[in-house]
């Protein structure tokens, strides 16, 4: 058990952040206004190093923010309105923290090239507004003033893909208000188009993006909170979609992350369902449909997932923030869409 002192670590990001070739973990304490950097080692993770940011963090995303081939660290702080952005030394240690303003109670942040510079950029959603904010990045670790675009009601998350093959990167928004998506079509200059708006299921929160039926086209799918269920929308490759198909899992679904969890080639859905406790497999039929879900036990009130290799054996595992135990629960895939059970990493006393 490795304990980070937080009373509420409910979302994380993973990634190399000292090139050891394993996978780390950032997590967000949201009641201490800091993350912890947990280095993933063999058989486990090494104990935290602890980094002050804003008031109530809540997202984190990692990228290189100044071409140095290093991680970089970026958080959404909910209250203080802004996004603090921690540059790495590429031996799992960071800078303090440089703070930018964005919009009013941002909830979630993204990154990518939105202008063809070769440096990465910013997005954020603005939970009680109706747009998202671009910080364009400079290639020096650091970023211009935020540009607002108008989405839906009360944006929760945000996806970034190419969704009409023009090699320019567009956005998908999850409109928690007004129970929709928007996809804005990005210029290629770090602006975008007005929004296109796609009805989903009821609550939608977490969305992500892949290519369920193996057409080269970038779909979409939705974790929508309070009809229990997830939305798949399949693209037409010129960045517009079909009408929503949707599959039933657990309670209150919140997160949401793909990946091909039986190396069929075929891309699969992992859900997080908060309120039973658990998460949902559902794996892919390579035609945009998906078989009924799966579902293994993790801690209680699970909030964020992500996926990735964690005991470099080639096969995709899972990685669970529990917002009521305190604790990260790891799952590890057998490589035919089956789990171990969990194993818990304690992030509370």
């Amino acid at each position: 058990m490795y304990s980070t002192g937080s009373y509420s670590s409910i979302f994380f990001a993973t990634g190399d952040l000292n090139k050891d070739s394993r996978l780390d973990i950032v997590v967000v304490n949201n009641d201490t206004g800091s993350i912890d950097i947990l280095l993933g080692r063999y058989g486990g993770f090494q104990n935290q190093t602890t980094y002050s940011v804003g008031s109530d963090p809540y997202f984190v995303a990692v990228a290189d923010f100044n071409n140095d081939t290093h991680l970089d660290i970026v958080v959404v702080n909910y209250n203080s309105n802004d996004v603090s952005v921690l540059l790495g030394y590429g031996n799992g240690s960071f800078a303090e923290q440089t703070r930018y303003s964005a919009g009013y109670v941002p909830s979630f942040v993204a990154v990518g090239d939105f202008n063809n510079d070769t440096r990465q950029d910013i997005i954020v959603t603005n939970s009680r507004s109706s747009y998202v904010s671009v910080l364009l990045g400079y290639g020096n670790g650091s970023f211009t003033n935020e540009t607002r675009h108008s989405v839906g009601n009360s944006p929760i998350s945000v996806a970034v893909g190419d969704c009409n093959n023009d090699t320019r990167l567009d956005i998908v928004v999850t409109n928690y208000g007004s129970n929709d998506v928007s996809v804005l079509l990005g210029y290629g200059d770090g602006s975008f188009a007005e929004q296109t708006r796609y009805s989903v299921g009821s609550d939608p929160y977490f969305v992500a993006v892949g290519d369920f039926n193996n057409d080269t086209r970038l779909d979409i799918v939705v974790a929508n909170y309070r009809s229990n269920d997830v939305s798949v929308l399949l693209g037409y490759g010129n960045g517009s979609f079909s009408e929503q198909t949707r599959y039933s899992v657990g309670s209150s679904p919140y997160s949401v992350a793909v990946g091909d969890f039986n190396n069929d080639s075929r891309l699969d859905i992992v859900v997080v369902n908060s309120w039973s406790d658990d998460v949902g497999v559902l794996l892919g039929y390579g035609n945009g449909s998906f078989a009924e879900e799966t579902r293994y036990s993790v801690g209680s009130r699970p909030y964020s997932v992500a996926v990735g290799d964690f005991n470099n054996d080639t096969r995709l595992d899972i990685v669970v923030a529990n917002y009521d135990s305190n604790n990260v629960s790891v799952l590890l895939g057998h490589g035919n869409g089956s789990f171990a059970e969990q194993i818990k990493y304690s992030t509370g006393f």
